[in-house]
């Protein structure tokens, strides 16, 4: 695939560059995203999903109820972002396969 090292490049940046979380907890994260399962603890499941899905539904409320349960700023950030990513990338590899012509998932 055309671009498909900047892809590699984007999701190894989200989930292997410094950070509060995890890189395990990144990669599953941004794994749950794309539809491919994961290892996302069930206390953040939905949130993952909201991001994931329907970005525009999360609010304020739900990023306090995440730090209530202990999760610093810089954590919810980072689950977030790999999140949106992974969703990005899912949508992208949908989107690829429409104009190849094959049946969705």
């Amino acid at each position: 695939m055309r671009y498909e090292s900047f892809r590699k490049r984007l999701a190894d940046a989200v989930v292997n560059m410094p950070g509060d979380t995890p890189a395990l907890l990144r990669q599953a994260v941004l794994d749950r995203a794309r539809g491919l399962g994961g290892g996302v603890p069930p206390e953040l499941q939905t949130y993952v999903d909201m991001v994931a899905t329907h970005a525009y539904k999360v609010t304020d409320r739900d990023v306090k109820a995440l730090q209530r349960a202990g999760q610093s700023e810089d954590a919810v950030f980072e689950i977030t972002v790999a999140a949106a990513v992974g969703a990005a990338l899912h949508r992208l590899d949908r989107g690829l396969a429409a104009l190849r012509g094959e049946e969705p998932d």
